[in-house]
C-alpha cells in the first residue's frame, strides 16, 4: 500500500501566497479538475461503516477531504492508496472507535456537520474542531435535530465550533422537517440514521442535492423516497463498493468560465458530475448564451456525468431565479465572475445561505469585484451586477480571499480579463479544494 490520505499542513499567519493574473491569451486544451468533493467526504464516510474493503477512483484530494479521511482514519478506520484508487477498510455500522484527540475539521463545514451526524448515534465522544473561519460558521441548524435523536452536544457560544458530540445510546428515530434546504443537513440525519433503530425520516419540502440517497442506495442501505419524505431504516449493514467519483462541477466551472470570458478560448473538461441539484450553474450559463456542449452523457457510480466544453461567447444579463440556488449554491462566486463579463445588469436573489459560508460571500465578491472596476448592488440576500459586455475590465486591485477558495479562485479567473493585473492576497484557500488550480490555468495558457 501506498501513504494514507492524510491531512495537509493547515495555513499559518504570515505564509500567504499571492497570485498575479493578467489578461490572457486564448485558453486552449483539456483542463484536469479534481474529483467531486461532495460525493468524496460520503464516499469515505459510507466506505467507513460498511464491514470490509472499498475501493474509491478519482478522490478528490483536497484538503477537505483530507480532513474527512484524517478523522475517520482517528476512529478506526484505515484508508491508502493502491495505485490510482483508494482503499477503505470499513469496520462495519456502530464500530466506528473513540478518537485519542481533537478531529480538526480544518476549513471543511462538509466534513463537520456530516461526521457529527456519523458520529451522533455511535458510542464515542469526538470534538470537532476547525480553522478560524470554519470557527465562525453556525452549527445549530446540524446540532438542533441531532440532540432530539439523543445526542449530546457541548458548543462554543453561538453553537459554533469547537463543539463536542457525545452520541446517543442508543438514538432514537427522527422525523425533521427542513426549514432551510440544506443537503449538509439532510445527510447528517440520513448518517445518523445508520445506527438507529427503527425508521428516521426527512422531509424536504425543496429538494437539494441527492448525493447521500443516490449512495446509501449503492451500499445497500434501506431508502425510499417518496415526495418530499425520505426514509431510512436504521442498523443498517452496508456492502463495500467500488465508486468512481466524478469530476467535480464546482472544480470544472473555474476552467469552463474562464474560457467563456477570454476571446478564442476552448476548453474541455472530462468526466463532469451532472447530478440535478449540482447543475444550475451551467443551464444559467446558457441562458447567458454560453457555448457550452455536453458530450459522451453516461452513468457512473449511479451518477449522470458528461465531458463539458466550452467556448468563448457574448454573454448577457439574466435574472438568477431564487428557487434554483439550491443546485448551485457554491457556484455564485464564478457566476457573479461570468455577470461580470456579460451585458446588462444580471441579478441575484434568495442567496442568506451565501453569508454564512467560509466568508460572507456576498460581501467579499461585492468588495472585489467593485474594486476592479464592476459595478454592484449589495443587496441582504444577493448582488445585482453590470456587466463589461465583453470589454476587459479595468482590475488593478490587491483582493483578500478571506480564506475562501472559491473567492480565491474566482478573482484568479477575472484577472484573466483585466486591463491591469490584479493580484489575489492568497492563493492557499484554492488547496481547500482544487490542488494545482493555478498551474492548471497556467496549462490552459500555453
Amino acid at each position: 500500500m501506498g501513504r494514507p490520505l492524510s491531512k495537509a499542513k493547515p495555513m499559518t499567519a504570515g505564509e500567504a501566497r499571492p497570485g498575479s493574473f493578467g489578461a490572457s491569451p486564448p485558453l486552449r486544451g483539456t483542463a484536469r479538475v479534481p474529483g467531486d468533493k461532495s460525493i468524496s467526504h460520503r464516499a469515505l464516510m459510507l466506505a467507513a461503516i460498511a464491514r470490509g474493503r472499498s475501493r474509491v477512483a478519482g478522490l478528490s484530494e483536497g484538503e477537505d477531504v483530507r480532513a474527512t479521511a484524517a478523522a475517520l482514519r482517528a476512529m478506526g478506520v484505515r484508508i491508502d492508496r493502491d495505485g490510482d484508487e483508494w482503499t477503505v477498510d470499513g469496520v462495519g455500522t456502530g464500530c466506528l472507535l473513540q478518537p485519542q484527540g481533537a478531529l480538526d475539521m480544518g476549513n471543511s463545514g462538509t466534513s463537520a456537520r456530516l461526521l457529527m451526524g456519523l458520529v451522533a448515534s455511535h458510542p464515542v465522544t469526538a470534538t470537532f474542531t476547525g480553522d478560524a473561519s470554519l470557527s465562525r460558521r453556525p452549527m445549530a441548524r446540524v446540532t438542533e435535530p441531532l440532540r432530539r435523536l439523543g445526542a449530546e452536544i457541548m458548543a462554543s457560544p453561538g453553537g459554533r465550533l469547537p463543539l463536542t458530540v457525545r452520541g446517543a445510546r442508543p438514538a432514537v428515530p427522527l422525523t425533521h422537517r427542513m426549514n432551510v434546504a440544506s443537503a449538509q443537513v439532510k445527510s447528517a440525519i440520513l448518517l445518523a440514521g445508520l445506527n438507529t433503530p427503527g425508521i428516521t425520516r426527512v422531509i424536504e419540502p425543496v429538494a437539494t442535492r441527492d448525493h447521500s440517497e443516490r449512495m446509501l442506495r449503492a451500499f445497500g442501505a434501506d431508502l425510499t423516497v417518496e415526495g418530499e419524505e425520505i426514509r431510512l431504516r436504521g442498523e443498517a449493514e452496508l456492502t463495500p463498493q467500488r465508486v468512481a467519483v466524478p469530476a467535480d462541477p464546482s472544480a470544472a466551472a473555474f476552467p469552463l468560465v474562464a474560457a467563456l470570458v477570454v476571446p478564442g478560448s476552448e476548453v474541455r473538461v472530462e468526466g463532469v458530475g451532472l447530478n440535478p441539484g449540482r447543475s444550475g450553474l451551467f443551464r444559467i450559463l446558457q441562458e447567458m448564451g454560453a457555448d457550452i456542449g455536453m458530450e459522451n452523457a453516461r452513468e457512473e457510480g449511479g451518477e449522470p456525468v458528461a465531458d463539458l466544453v466550452a467556448r468563448h461567447s457574448p454573454l448577457r444579463a439574466v435574472e438568477v431565479p431564487p428557487e434554483l440556488a439550491p443546485s448551485m449554491i457554491d457556484e455564485f462566486p464564478i457566476l457573479f465572475v461570468a455577470a461580470a463579463f456579460a451585458e446588462g445588469t444580471t441579478r441575484t436573489r434568495g442567496l442568506e445561505e451565501l453569508r454564512v459560508k467560509e466568508s460572507d460571500r456576498l460581501a467579499a465578491m461585492a468588495e472585489g469585484l467593485r474594486a476592479i472596476g464592476v459595478a454592484v448592488e449589495e443587496q441582504p440576500d444577493g448582488l445585482a451586477l453590470t456587466g463589461s459586455g465583453g470589454a476587459p475590465i479595468a482590475g488593478g486591485a490587491r483582493i483578500d480571499p478571506r480564506l475562501d477558495h472559491r473567492i480565491a479562485m474566482g478573482f484568479a479567473v477575472a484577472g484573466l480579463g483585466v486591463r491591469q493585473p490584479l493580484t489575489v492576497a492568497d492563493m492557499r484557500p484554492s488547496d481547500t479544494s482544487f490542488p494545482g488550480f493555478e498551474a492548471m490555468l497556467a496549462g490552459l495558457s500555453r
